[in-house]
């Protein structure tokens, strides 16, 4: 069996076409790099015949030194009734100026009649001009055949004779499209076995078999894992799945799935650490949250809450890690909550107190200390930094830096040039009264902002604290407008990011709480 599987990203083109994604020209250029540093081998970066941005894009692209992936430029085959040569969208794939380039075509005849409504024959010659065509430009040709699994069911005859219409023009690879996503493993190899058979590189004279998977019955990379044990040398999908619909298959499982576990080699094996940063980078860039929850690389993949799990993750990370995180550029979360047990909260309490012990009195009071105020709402699995100050001030190893003494927060509608708050706080600082008053956009806005300009000209710091995330969770909606919320709050310095937590009936003190720690943390690290 071959062991050398290619990577192709297509998360700049098919990627780019999930709802509420849209890439700029530099949002495109700096994700290539940072796929090419990955180690893919092919970038599917956009139709150059669809809009000037995918034009500029390649125009930009052309000027960059990849060392290890080649650009792609994506496109159909000629249109009905002309020659390729007379095709304004070829035209503009070879504008792009590309070494590469994928073409898709039609393979279910029903697709072919009744959606392009033409002939059978016709669409094979539509495959086999276009083809033909770009290899006389000098390109390396990827053929994408659409639909080709539910082809392959409703008429394998025709379905195999649009491949062989793409390999006989020279395509260099005929790719397997599961176009509607509806596919199931078993069904995946046993119809890619059977290309493999016939369209092997040993007997057509070089062309690959490439697999191209939708995720609508969510089961795009089981479908591409099988593809490659049925003898697939190439798997095509997008970064953390983004795609029309339900998404494409995810290359940020597919990898470390065949790589890690199976023994193909998809990218450089020295590469394989930077996963979790690629993966990361990409929703940033798309300005998408990221999915905590994603296999190999999500924040929850290698974290553990129950105490019986930490206590075997402590003894031996394989009792509950199916691989270690590092070898994905991930790490491991020991969860600090009520459920943790003992042995969980001391290793965060000996990063502190070095001296304590599992039946320390005051490993024993920061537990039921812990239990009561998740009991109250607090999470502080999602906060750990709120816990840190926690343990500090329970241990008598935290100097308060400032001291509330009052805020008063008004609200005014209609606002005047979007300020529609006002904050007055009043605080202490070693023995000094300080006050400040700040207009905001909104209540929480309007207190972060006093709070800052009141301790200002004590910690110039807090100057370097930015807010970049504020989630809030009602805890029991049962109780309406009462009921008790629980403030999230993600800051960075542009250094490090925190999460610090506040928890109160009042969401406004909610706010302040989470606020108040949020600064804490710095002020601690910058004192420490």
């Amino acid at each position: 069996m071959q062991t050398k599987v290619t990577a192709y990203d297509s998360t700049l083109r098919d990627g780019a076409q999930a709802q509420g994604v849209s890439f700029t020209v530099e949002d495109k250029l700096k994700i290539v790099a940072q796929l090419d540093a990955l180690g893919v081998g092919y970038i599917e970066a956009g139709n150059p015949g669809s809009n000037p941005k995918d034009l500029e894009f390649f125009k930009r692209a052309a000027e960059l030194k990849l060392q290890h992936a080649k650009i792609i430029a994506f496109g159909s085959t000629r249109r009905i009734g002309i020659q390729a040569a007379d095709d304004n969208n070829l035209r503009s794939l070879l504008s792009a100026n590309t070494q590469a380039v994928a073409i898709f075509g039609k393979s279910w005849d029903y697709q072919v009649t009744d959606i392009l409504r033409t002939t059978l024959a016709e669409n094979l010659a539509m495959i086999a001009d276009t083809i033909a065509y770009l290899k006389q430009q000098g390109k390396e040709v990827v053929f994408d055949a659409e639909h080709f699994y539910d082809g392959y069911k409703a008429n394998a005859e025709y379905a195999f004779a649009t491949l062989k219409a793409a390999s006989d023009a020279g395509a260099d690879v005929l790719v397997l499209c599961d176009t509607n996503g509806g596919t199931f493993p078993n069904e995946v190899f046993e119809i890619t076995h059977k290309v493999v058979s016939q369209f092997s590189a040993a007997q057509s004279g070089g062309v690959q078999v490439g697999i191209h998977c939708h995720n609508d019955c969510e089961m795009a990379v089981a479908n591409s894992v099988a593809a490659v044990q049925a003898g697939a040398s190439q798997v095509q999908g997008t970064i953390n799945g983004i795609g029309e619909r339900c998404g494409n298959a995810n290359l940020v499982s597919i990898i470390p799935n065949l790589q890690l576990k199976l023994g193909f080699n998809c990218i450089p094996p020295e590469n394989i650490s930077s996963l979790t940063h690629v993966a990361r980078f990409v929703n940033e860039v798309a300005n998408m949250p990221f999915n905590d929850k994603a296999p190999y690389v999500g924040n929850d993949a290698f974290s553990h809450k129950g105490g019986m799990h930490i206590d075997a993750v402590n003894k031996n990370p394989i009792s509950y890690e199916h691989i270690n995180p590092e070898q994905v550029g991930n790490v491991r979360h020991i969860l600090v909550s009520e459920v943790a047990g003992r042995g969980a909260l001391l290793n965060k309490l000996q990063q502190i107190e070095p001296t304590l012990t599992k039946d320390s009195p005051d490993t024993i009071r920061v537990l039921e200390q812990l239990k009561a105020l998740e009991h109250e709402g607090y999470q502080f699995e999602g906060a750990e930094s709120s816990f840190d100050l926690l343990i500090h001030k329970l241990l008598g190893k935290f100097e308060p830096f400032f001291s509330l003494k009052q805020y008063n927060v008004s609200i005014f509608e209609p606002s005047a040039d979007g300020l529609n708050s006002s904050a007055t706080i009043h605080v202490n600082v070693s023995g000094v009264d300080a006050n400040a008053t700040a207009q905001g956009d909104g209540p929480v806005n309007a207190l972060d902002k006093a709070m800052r300009k009141a301790l200002a000209d004590f910690y110039p710091a807090i100057n370097e604290i930015k807010l970049v995330d504020y989630k809030v969770r009602v805890l029991d909606s049962s109780q309406a407008t009462a009921a008790k919320v629980r403030v999230i709050i993600e800051s960075t310095d542009q250094q490090q990011s925190w999460t610090t937590i506040g928890v109160s009936t009042d969401i406004i003190e909610a706010s302040w709480l989470a606020l108040k720690d949020a600064v804490e943390v710095k002020l601690m690290g910058c004192k420490n």
